[in-house]
C-alpha cells in the first residue's frame, strides 16, 4: 500500500512542476476539489473488503462496552462508514483494527490517517495492543491483559535528555516477544522508558524553531534579538489563515486546511513539551525553513541542480522525516500535503511565499 501511495505522490509533484501552475490556478485546483480527498472509509474498505463491516464493528464495540447505548454506537459507526466523520480516538481505531483482524501495519496506517501518528511503541498501552494484534488475539484479551499491568507514571514534562531513538529500540524489543509472560516481563522492565509524547518529532520541531527564534543576520549585518513565539506566529506561521472559529460557510477544503492550524498557545505548549507536535506544524516548519537546520553545505543550492532534482530531493527528505517521526507519508489527496508539494516546486521564490499566495486565494471569499 505504501508503495502505491509513494508512486502516486511522485506523479503528482512532477505534474505540478510540468504545469507550472500560478498560485491562483493552484487555489482554484483545490477549491474546485479536483483532488479526490482520501477518506477513512476508503482505506478501511481497502483493508477489509468483506460486506459485513458494519455489523462486525457494531458487535465488537458493544461487546467491549455492554452498557453502551446500542443506538448511539450504531449511529457513530454508521457516520464513520458513510464518510460523515472519522474516528479521532486512538482507542476506537485499535478496536476497529482488532474487530476487522487488520495487520499491525494496517492499524498503524489508520492511526496515522486519523490522528497524525502511527502506533507509538513508547506508549505502554499501544505497545501491548500492537503485540496482541500481531499475535492474533482479540481487543478484549489485549485490554484485560493491560489492566493487570502496573501503572505508568508519566512525568509532567518529559526529560529533555530522552533519546530520540528509544521508540525504535522498544519496538524492536517488543517484536522479539513470543509469550504473554515475556510481554509482562518486558513491559515491567521498561516502565521507566515509556512516554506519551513523540520525542523524534519534538527533535525536528526544536531544530526548525531554533532557526526562527535566532534569525541569522544578512550578509554583513548584525544579529537580531531572539524572536518570541508571538512574533514567530505572526511573521512566519499565520499565512493569512482567517482567525475565528466560525466555519459554517467554509468549503470542505477550507475547513481541512484550517483544521489544527498552529497558534501561539500551541507553539508554547509544544516548546514546553506539554503537547505533541502535529504533523501539519512539522510540514509548515519544513516549508518555512526550507529544511535548513544547520549551516552545512547542500548541493541542492548549486545553480546546476535542476528544479526537478531539487524537488525530488525535498520529496525524499520530507518522507524520510515523516517516516522517522512515525507519521504518514506525503499524500497529494490531502489538501495540506498538496500545498506542501506545490510549495517545494517553487523555482524563483521562497517556498513559504509560494504557499502563502495560494492560501490567500483559497480564503479570498471568506
Amino acid at each position: 500500500m505504501k508503495v502505491e501511495l509513494t508512486q502516486l505522490s511522485s506523479n503528482e509533484y512532477q505534474k505540478l512542476i510540468s504545469e507550472r501552475m500560478t498560485p491562483a490556478m493552484a487555489a482554484s485546483y483545490l477549491k474546485e476539489q479536483r483532488i479526490v480527498l482520501r477518506s477513512f472509509v476508503e482505506m478501511l474498505r481497502g483493508f477489509y473488503p468483506a460486506g459485513d463491516i458494519l455489523p462486525r464493528l457494531i458487535s465488537a464495540f458493544m461487546a467491549a462496552d455492554p452498557r453502551a447505548n446500542a443506538d448511539s454506537v450504531s449511529r457513530k459507526i454508521r457516520n464513520w462508514l458513510s464518510g460523515k466523520n472519522r474516528p479521532t480516538g486512538r482507542e476506537d481505531i485499535f478496536q476497529i483494527a482488532f474487530a476487522l483482524e487488520l495487520t499491525e501495519a494496517q492499524a498503524s496506517y489508520l492511526l496515522g490517517l486519523c490522528t497524525d501518528f502511527g502506533i507509538h511503541y513508547r506508549e505502554g498501552r499501544e505497545a501491548v495492543y500492537a503485540w496482541f494484534l500481531r499475535m492474533g488475539y482479540t481487543y478484549m484479551e489485549a485490554r484485560d491483559f493491560f489492566d493487570t499491568l502496573p501503572p505508568i507514571t508519566y512525568p509532567d514534562v518529559p526529560p529533555k535528555t530522552t533519546t530520540c531513538h528509544l521508540t525504535r529500540e522498544l519496538q524492536t524489543e517488543f517484536m522479539r516477544i513470543q509469550t504473554t509472560e515475556e510481554l509482562r516481563a518486558c513491559y515491567v522492565e521498561n516502565l521507566g522508558n515509556f512516554g506519551q509524547l513523540h520525542m523524534r518529532a519534538y527533535y525536528y520541531f526544536n531544530k526548525y524553531l531554533d532557526q526562527l527564534i535566532h534569525p541569522a543576520p544578512a550578509w554583513g549585518g548584525t544579529y537580531e534579538p531572539d524572536y518570541s513565539m508571538e512574533s514567530i506566529m505572526q511573521q512566519y506561521l499565520s499565512f493569512h489563515i482567517p482567525s475565528g472559529k466560525d466555519r459554517k460557510n467554509y468549503s470542505v477544503v477550507q475547513k481541512l486546511i484550517k483544521h489544527n492550524w498552529p497558534n501561539t498557545t500551541a507553539l508554547k505548549n509544544i516548546r514546553n513539551q506539554k503537547e505533541d507536535v502535529p504533523r501539519k506544524l512539522l510540514l509548515l516548519l519544513y516549508v518555512i525553513t526550507e529544511n535548513i537546520m544547520d549551516s552545512a553545505y547542500h548541493e541542492t543550492d548549486e545553480e546546476y541542480v535542476t528544479l526537478e532534482e531539487r524537488v525530488d530531493d525535498h520529496w525524499w527528505s520530507l518522507n524520510a522525516l515523516l517516516t522517522d517521526c512515525g507519521m504518514p507519508l506525503l499524500d497529494p489527496r490531502n489538501p495540506t500535503d498538496w500545498l506542501v508539494l506545490y510549495a517545494i516546486a517553487a523555482e524563483d521564490e521562497p517556498m513559504s511565499e509560494r504557499m502563502e499566495q495560494v492560501i490567500e486565494h483559497i480564503y479570498s471569499d471568506v
